[in-house]
Formats: structure tokens, C-alpha cells, sequence
């Protein structure tokens, strides 16, 4: 596969996870201040879907979003992980150790892919990877 549709998809997978897992997170938790910046982080998730998948289209490629199994394995963890604690520092903490992992997953495929990709996809990843450590910032109050 092209090295750019690769970073894209990655960056497609990624903003998809964000999306699932904040829409079924905001509804969970009934701290107003978390809600309204879950609400905010998951307009900035969509944002990179949306991007990613016009990017892929424009240069002929098809989008690979989450297979079944990831996605009902996420949801069963989510569920999982908040059945017993609903409470904002719970659920900033769970945020930050998913963010991480995208901040670890982004700079392992900056490097992997920076010589073979387009600026302006690279720059995606970049800021997809910048948008994550921002989210885990903010994440930090709830804690």
C-alpha cells in the first residue's frame, strides 16, 4: 500500500476511535465542565475524520476505518472500565492512557513514514499527534 494512504488511514483509525469512544463516553459522565470539553475534543476528532477521509478520496485511496472486532472491543472496555466508576477523574484518566497511546502510535508513524509521505499528510499526522497532548493537558484538571 502507498505510504500515504497508510499514515491517512492510521490517522483515519485514530480519529475514528476518538469519535466512538467520546460519544459513548459524554453521556456517562454528569460533571457539565468534562461534558462540554468531551463535546469540544469529539467536534476536533471529527474534524481529523473528516480530513482524513477527503484526503484519502482525493488521491483515489479508500478509507480502512475499525473493523467489528475493534470496535466492539473498545466498546466492551469502556463499559468495563466505567460499570463501577463514573466519576471525572475516572474517566479523564481512561482519555489520557487512550491519548497516549495515540500520541506513542503517531510518533512511531511520523518517523516510520516521514521520508515516503506528502507534506501536507505528514502535517496531518502532526497535528493529529499535537491534538492529543492537548487533550491530555486539559484531561488533567479532571483528575
Amino acid at each position: 500500500m502507498n505510504a500515504n494512504a497508510e499514515l491517512l488511514n492510521y490517522v483515519y483509525q485514530n480519529s475514528q476511535m476518538g469519535v466512538d469512544t467520546l460519544q459513548q463516553i459524554i453521556g456517562m459522565t454528569d460533571d457539565n465542565a468534562l461534558k462540554a470539553y468531551l463535546e469540544k475534543q469529539l467536534e476536533g476528532y471529527e474534524k481529523f475524520h473528516s480530513e482524513a477521509r477527503k484526503l484519502l478520496n482525493q488521491n483515489g485511496f479508500d478509507e480502512k476505518g475499525l473493523n467489528t472486532f475493534e470496535k466492539i472491543r473498545t466498546y466492551l472496555m469502556v463499559n468495563m472500565q466505567t460499570m463501577t466508576d463514573t466519576t471525572s477523574s475516572h474517566i479523564a484518566k481512561m482519555l489520557i492512557q487512550g491519548s497516549s497511546m495515540g500520541v506513542t502510535e503517531a510518533i512511531k508513524n511520523i518517523r516510520q513514514y516521514e521520508k515516503d509521505v506528502e507534506k501536507n499528510v505528514r502535517k496531518l499526522m502532526e497535528d493529529l499527534k499535537d491534538y492529543e497532548e492537548k487533550n491530555i493537558e486539559k484531561l488533567k484538571e479532571f483528575l
